[in-house]
This record gives structure tokens, C-alpha cells and sequence, in this order.
């Protein structure tokens, strides 16, 4: 039952440069839990991941790991006890290689980590591996394991599963527990897989959300009514992005589905909501380590933790009118569609250390080219995933993003599983 895990052992291990962990795990704790898993087994549990290896991001408590949120100045002792995500996937037969590395307190976009090393990404050297789950996203795609943990708390599992060209699931907000993960932004956290296909993400998300084992169905897209949203997502768009998420909409109208163009009116102001929202939560929750160990934080981090002690108060309940409005909206528009599709980045993935990026000829913060078009599903809770539509103009990987409405978490899947397979084609 471990000959799977201890191989994924050994790659991570080989391909250390990457920084896609932070704690690995050893033989012995490997073969322990194997055997322990095996015993369950042969006494009559379901394991639809028996010996399956599983990567998790260093945000959650793993038995047996340290849990360092990726921030330097800690030295935690092992955790005693799973998070409650974990202990399901544990419980299903998964066994933990290790604990992944991120942009620090999961606070960032690019994984770009100053205490435990920037996290390459293996499409491409020299360039992002996205953030802030870059270390589950890059074990992924580098072949290490096939499904890997993230949290997503403005796009940050989705966009570094587009970076390094895999898979990346954000449920319906709190259909995941987030019991035993750090928090960053409490109304806005999201936990879900990243991992080599649907499928598998799919399976994952079945035990991580408690529900009975599920697989997805990658029927014909017969009937499926697809929402376009050109405004916003479309400007500005890379080039490349637009032509490969036309093409990717192209397969899916000759399979059946029926592209509905949308509007919608308000999401232009998705940032400010978000910020507002964000930095208030963030510095809340972490205020005692900004205010007593400040010296231990990044500096791209404690600024951002800085920054929000100067929020007023009525910014963030304005915020939060300003989410239930988009929300609202979002809700209409469903009415009219059964999925959205979008590019999941305006952009392919930059180099590392980007500051800004150049679309169409304007220059455009790596923050807005990155984060713009993934963070209206946080603010709504609404599930988006991105599977990986072709490659841009220098080689690197596009995502292509596919959302439902609030509770359609399977339609999302569904719908993902048979684009994989056109796609594929």
C-alpha cells in the first residue's frame, strides 16, 4: 500500500529545487500509516484512496507536521491532530508525503515564500507558480502526487492550478470544512483540491465535503446553457487567453451547449470589495503577530497586515453591502444560465517577481492581470474550477474557468469533466 507514496517520497525529494514543500514526511511514518490503512481495509471500510499519496498545503494541521502557515520566526511542534478535510481523505486511505509551501500565511499570489524559498513552477523555469497554494500546485503538475490541498481565499488555488496547468476546484463557500486550517479572510476562505484531472478532483472533493463517494458524469453538453460575461472578464485580455477560451467555447457549442452572452453589471467593482473586505479580516485575525512579532513577517505581508489597521470601520460594512448586491446579481444571471465560463487569468503565467505585465499594450498590476477575474467567486461563495485550455504565446499553460451557482458544485464538475475530454480530443 505504500510503494505509490514512497515513489512520490522519493520525487519530492529529487526534485527539491522546486520548493514545492515544506515538510516531508519519512519511510517509517509512510509505512506506518499504510499499514494502518491496510488494517482498516481488511476489516471492512470503504478506501476509495487506498495508498493514493496526497500533498497538503502547510496552512492545515496534519498529524505528525508542523504547521508553519509558511511564516517564518515559528517553530510550531508537530500537530497532534488533522484537520477535519485531512483526517476524511486520511480515513479514505491517503497517505500525507508532505506539507506544501505557499505565499506566506497564504497572504499573496505568486508563492514567492522569503523564509522557505520561491516555488518554481515545473511548466516553466523562471516563471510564477502562482499563489498563494503555488507548493500544491507545483507538486501536482511536477508529477509528485496527483491530487494536493488548497485553500482559496481570492483565487489562490485556482490560479496557481492555471499557472502549472492542472486542475483547481473551489467549492461552495463552507461546503469544505475549514476546521483545523488557518484562517486569512474568514468570509472569503475556501478549501478544495488541486490534482491531475477532474476526475480525481472530483473524487476529493466527495470526501473532503463528507459526502458519499461520488464520481463525476462527462455526458454530452446537450442542452447546457453556458453564460459568457464579456464585460470585465474580457477587458483587458491577453491575446492568447481570448483566442484559447474562444476555442474552448467552440468545442463546447459543437457538443450541444448553448453560449448565452451575459452582462454583468457591477462586477467591475469585485476589487475594492475585495480589498476591503480582505485586508480588514486579515489583519484581525493575525493582529497579535503584527503587533508582538512584526520582525518574524515578509515585508510584502506585514505591510498588507499594516495597511488594514487603518481601515474604518465603514469601509468593511459598506463592503459587505456592496458583496450582497453582487451576489444578487450573480444569483440573477444564473437564473438565465446553468454554468459561467471565463479565462481563469488575464494573462499567461508571468515571470517570477513580476511587479506589472503589459496587455494589449497597457500596463496593468500583476495583482488585477492575476487575481481580477477568480475573486467575484470568493466574494459570492459561488463554486469556480479551472482545468487547463492550451498553452500561450510562450509555452506556459492557460486556464479556462468554469462557475455555478451557489450549492451546483456537481454541475460545475460535470461540466468541467467533459470540456477535459473535448479538449483532449
Amino acid at each position: 500500500a505504500a510503494d505509490a507514496a514512497r515513489a512520490a517520497l522519493a520525487a519530492a525529494r529529487q526534485q527539491a529545487g522546486l520548493n514545492a514543500f515544506i515538510s516531508l514526511s519519512d519511510t517509517p511514518a509512510l509505512d506506518g500509516a499504510a499499514a494502518a490503512a491496510a488494517r482498516r481495509l481488511r476489516e471492512g471500510a470503504a478506501m476509495p484512496l487506498m495508498g493514493v499519496p496526497i500533498a497538503v498545503k502547510d496552512l492545515m494541521q496534519v498529524a505528525g507536521f508542523p504547521q508553519t502557515n509558511g511564516s517564518g520566526g515559528l517553530k510550531p511542534p508537530p500537530a497532534l491532530h488533522d484537520a477535519l478535510a485531512v483526517a476524511r481523505l486520511r480515513e479514505a486511505g491517503a497517505l500525507v508525503v508532505g506539507t506544501t509551501n505557499l505565499h506566506e500565511l497564504a497572504y499573496g499570489i505568486t508563492s514567492e515564500n522569503p523564509h522557505y524559498g520561491w516555488v518554481g513552477n515545473p511548466r516553466g523555469a523562471g516563471y510564477t507558480a502562482g499563489g498563494s497554494s503555488g507548493g500544491s500546485a507545483a507538486a501536482v503538475a511536477a508529477g509528485i502526487v496527483r491530487l494536493a490541498i488548497g485553500t482559496d481565499t481570492a483565487g489562490s488555488i485556482r490560479i496557481p492550478a492555471a499557472c502549472c496547468g492542472v486542475v483547481g476546484f473551489k467549492p461552495t463557500f463552507d461546503a469544505i470544512s475549514r476546521e483545523g486550517a488557518q484562517a486569512l479572510g474568514a468570509s472569503l476562505d475556501h478549501l478544495g483540491p488541486i490534482a491531475a484531472s477532474v476526475a480525481d478532483a472530483a473524487l476529493a472533493y466527495s470526501i473532503m465535503s463528507g459526502q458519499a463517494e461520488r464520481t463525476v458524469s462527462a455526458g454530452a453538453l446537450t442542452g447546457l446553457r453556458v453564460g459568457v460575461p464579456r464585460n470585465y472578464f474580457y477587458d483587458p485580455l491577453a491575446e492568447d487567453v481570448a483566442q484559447a477560451v474562444d476555442h474552448a467555447l467552440a468545442r463546447m457549442q459543437a457538443d450541444g451547449a448553448t453560449l448565452v452572452p451575459l452582462d454583468l453589471p457591477g462586477v467591475e467593482h469585485s476589487a475594492a470589495l475585495q480589498f476591503a473586505t480582505l485586508c480588514s479580516e486579515a489583519t484581525d485575525i493575525h493582529w497579535r503577530r503584527l503587533v508582538d512579532q512584526p520582525e518574524t513577517l515578509g515585508d510584502d505581508v506585514r505591510v498588507r497586515l499594516e495597511i488594514g489597521q487603518f481601515f474604518p470601520a465603514t469601509w468593511y460594512t459598506r463592503a459587505q453591502r456592496g458583496r450582497a448586491a453582487l451576489a444578487r446579481m450573480f444569483d440573477q444571471a444564473m437564473q438565465s444560465v446553468d454554468v459561467l465560463v471565463t479565462p481563469t487569468l488575464r494573462i499567461e503565467p508571468p515571470r517570477s517577481g513580476a511587479g506589472a505585465v503589459t496587455i494589449g499594450g497597457r500596463e496593468v498590476p500583476l495583482h488585477t492581470a492575476v487575481t481580477g477575474l477568480t475573486m467575484p467567486f470568493n466574494l459570492t461563495g459561488m463554486p469556480a474550477l479551472t482545468l487547463p485550455c492550451g498553452s500561450g504565446r510562450n509555452g506556459l499553460p492557460l486556464g479556462l474557468q468554469i462557475a455555478g451557482a451557489r450549492g451546483a458544485d456537481w454541475r460545475v464538475l460535470n461540466t468541467a469533466a467533459r470540456v477535459e475530454s473535448l479538449l483532449a480530443a
